[in-house]
């Protein structure tokens, strides 16, 4: 079971992006999605769960939360755009994975079993930051994430 996790969007979908999610079973977007059509799209690939990021102010996008938790495959998943609004102890909740965006750095961290994970920019490239999205395998009970490179 896979997991497909992308965010920074800016209302560019990337054909590639839409590669890397086929196999998922669900898709969960960090926020700043940029664009409806974004997630309408992402939807024909597999059920979506997304956030509002800092750039999604359009009446579309009031609809999207700030914060969100998906489920899949046993397991917990807590998405935000902006780490620095987490308001919670993710343990202490009983979440495997906190997911977030907005830095557009691509990164996998584990704090206290805990999966921090950041797929990056799937958007426009932003300086000399590497285009790249998410996924997270779960075998075995456990999550197994990586980042894969768009361009």
């Amino acid at each position: 079971m896979r997991v497909g996790v992308l965010g920074d969007t800016h209302g560019l979908l990337r054909s590639t992006a839409c590669e890397a999610m086929r196999d998922c079973g669900l898709i969960l977007h960090t926020g700043d999605v940029g664009d409806k059509e974004v997630l309408h799209e992402l939807r024909r690939i597999a059920p979506v769960v997304a956030v509002r990021g800092n750039i999604d102010t359009g009446a579309w996008a009031r609809g999207l939360p700030l914060a969100e938790v998906a489920e899949f495959d046993g397991r917990s998943f807590y998405l935000l755009h902006r780490l620095a609004d987490l308001d919670l102890n993710p343990r202490a909740a009983g979440f495997d994975a906190v997911l977030y965006g907005h830095s557009h750095q691509p990164a996998i961290e584990w704090r206290d079993g805990v999966l921090f994970f950041n797929p990056g920019s799937a958007g426009p490239r932003r300086f000399s930051l590497p285009v790249t999205v998410g996924r997270i395998e779960i075998a075995g009970g456990e999550l197994r994430p990586e980042i894969v490179s768009l361009l």
